[in-house]
């Protein structure tokens, strides 16, 4: 069964999910990214290109020739994911097909736009009885 990790009080919730990336790109994991809205996505890719100063996190889109390879996916759609590792939920809906994956990663700023959306997803991932971790990330990931 997926499980399933809140990460809630982001003050800057892309910020977090660089960080976030960077770290399990760091520890050799694989993550795809769902992020159907293109304008987050870019504004994602964009972070990684410069996070952390001194370097940037490998990755690229689902249709690049690379995907395969590249330990970071951004994807629009997951119909047919590269791999089941991890999910890393960038949109403010239920991921389709989410429970392919070993793992899912939401992470929730404080922002209300954000944080009810991200409630409702808690409430509905709970009564259907997936193991879930939360974890107040509002003093950073360490």
């Amino acid at each position: 069964m997926t499980q399933i990790s809140f990460l809630h009080g982001a003050h800057d919730r892309l910020q977090v999910i660089a960080q976030w990336l960077g770290i399990a790109s760091s520890q050799g994991r694989r993550v795809l990214v769902y992020a159907p809205t293109g304008e987050r996505s870019e504004q994602l890719s964009r972070l990684l290109w410069m996070h952390p100063a001194n370097g940037f996190i490998p990755h690229c889109l689902a249709n690049d020739r690379l995907a395969a390879e590249t330990p970071i996916v951004l994807a629009a759609a997951i119909e047919q994911p590269l791999h089941d590792e991890c999910l890393l939920n960038l949109s403010d809906e239920i991921p389709p097909g989410f429970s392919r994956f070993q793992q899912l990663v939401e992470v929730v700023s404080a922002e209300e736009s954000v944080r009810l959306p991200g409630r409702e997803r808690f409430r509905f991932y709970r009564e259907r009885g997936y193991p879930l971790e939360a974890r107040d990330i509002s003093g950073g990931l360490g």
